[in-house]
């Protein structure tokens, strides 16, 4: 089948806190595939999405929805009832990395590196005493968000107070892990194989927020990331573990803090990955020679082509 004789489905926007970035990722992946010449489509994940889905009929859906509804295995579970292949993980996968405290537990019983946490339930109306267990200063972050959402650093009592307050007016469970003062890395995975380590470096913010890692110039990313090879083979080796462990499927990205001490920790990972224009996985590629609009092709034949492209790519 041609490009152009190919029809797809782009889905971007939902109701998420990551709205804004999904409709940026998925205008991307649009141009890429408009200048590949696909016939691709965009659509909005909101009450309409099945009615517009079925009226376009695509040959397989790209999947650029961020956040709850497309990494947390709502969409990929209607596509899989419609009978339509999608890019990326499936539906048991990609709701188990949405989830940061299973995730953790998966590690955790795994021996693989993740800083030490622990999981508060804000629904009761009683907020959380500062866990003993726990080590100041601490991360907190929601049980089910991406790109930072919600994520704050406590150092003291009183920051702990303030941050279960502001939690707990939208979130009904966080995570308290302890925080890692080092370097911070990411390494994505596209098929079977780990690509280039990143190093990223947040230009004003203290960690990779939001706006570091979404406004122009809010960080820098170093690729191939200034590591040895030794360190570099063992975050690359970690990422790959992770995806595997999961089930994910085609791409992820895995986020790392490297210990003053020179151990890396895993924080989490994405099933699907930003591909703004200040996303860490097209970086990645692009120090390899993949073009932004190769790594979407490849991405698509993944799914067009199943478990065969997939058994090729690796």
């Amino acid at each position: 089948m041609s490009n152009a004789n190919t029809r797809v489905a782009v889905v971007m926007g939902g109701p998420s806190s990551e709205r804004e970035i999904s409709i940026s990722s998925g205008s991307c992946v649009m141009r890429a595939l408009q200048q590949l010449g696909y016939d691709a489509r965009s659509l909005d994940y909101d009450e309409n999405f099945i009615t517009a889905l079925r009226r376009i009929e695509p040959d397989v859906v790209f999947n650029a929805l961020h956040g709850r509804g497309g990494e947390d295995g709502q969409l990929q579970g209607v596509l899989d009832y419609l009978g339509f292949p999608y890019t990326g993980s499936a539906l048991e996968a990609s709701a188990l990395s949405m989830d940061k405290h299973l995730t953790k537990k998966l590690l955790a019983a795994e021996g693989l590196p993740t800083p030490a946490w622990d999981l508060f339930d804000l629904s009761g109306g009683t907020l959380p005493l500062l866990p003993g267990s726990l080590d100041l200063p601490l991360v907190v972050k929601p049980r089910f968000e991406g790109s930072s959402v919600g994520v704050n650093i406590v150092k003291t009592h009183e920051q702990w107070t303030a941050a279960m307050i502001d939690a707990a007016k939208t979130y009904s469970q966080i995570l308290a892990e302890e925080f890692v003062e080092g370097r911070e890395f990411a390494c994505g995975i596209l098929g079977e194989q780990a690509l280039p380590v990143v190093e990223i470096l947040p230009t004003e913010d203290p960690f990779y927020t939001f706006d570091a890692k979404y406004k122009p110039g809010g960080s820098r990313h170093l690729v191939p990331a200034p590591i040895d090879e030794d360190l570099c083979a063992r975050i690359q080796m970690l990422a790959l573990s992770l995806h595997r462990l999961l089930g994910l499927r085609d791409w992820s990205r895995s986020d790392f803090m490297l210990s003053k001490e020179g151990r890396p920790y895993i924080l989490e990972v994405n099933a699907v990955p930003g591909l703004t224009p200040t996303s860490l996985v097209p970086d990645a590629c692009a120090s390899l020679g993949i073009s932004y609009e190769a790594l979407i092709d490849r991405l698509l034949h993944f799914a067009l082509g199943g478990s065969e492209a997939r058994t090729l790519a690796s």
